[in-house]
């Protein structure tokens, strides 16, 4: 179906192979033909990864429950595996703590019938 193919790198000249199994590969997923040699994508890759465009490293600086301001943590970003994308903000809710009556901010919108927590209270909860 397929036959291996030589293509010129669009960044350094050289010559490459792009082999039958990789064809099918690419047509499988309506990819187009690829204009780069591997080496020269592979450093384009890591070059995008490393300067942070479009990926997030992690779970962000504020990625835990029972933090500051409401039982949750606002804000961080996350993400899974090698890639993901940054949220931004996220919207909180006030909401008054089902245990001591002080106001609780959470990041989802409360429901009648579900106890909400303030940050102390939740934190004293989980132990």
């Amino acid at each position: 179906m397929y036959s291996d193919k030589n293509l010129t790198c669009a960044d350094c000249g050289q010559q490459f192979v792009f082999t039958a199994s990789e064809q099918d590969f690419y047509a499988q997923r309506g990819f187009t033909e690829p204009r780069r040699c591997p080496t020269d994508r592979a450093a384009r890759k890591a070059a995008r990864q490393s300067s942070g465009a479009g990926y997030s490293s992690g779970y962000g600086d504020a990625g835990s429950y029972g933090g500051g301001g409401g039982g949750y943590s606002s804000g961080g970003s996350y993400s899974s595996g090698g890639g993901g994308y940054d949220r931004g903000p996220r919207e909180m809710f006030a909401a008054t703590c089902s245990n001591c009556g002080n106001e609780a901010r959470v990041p989802f919108r409360p429901t009648s019938g579900k106890p909400v927590y303030c940050s102390d209270c939740f934190r004293s909860m989980r132990g």
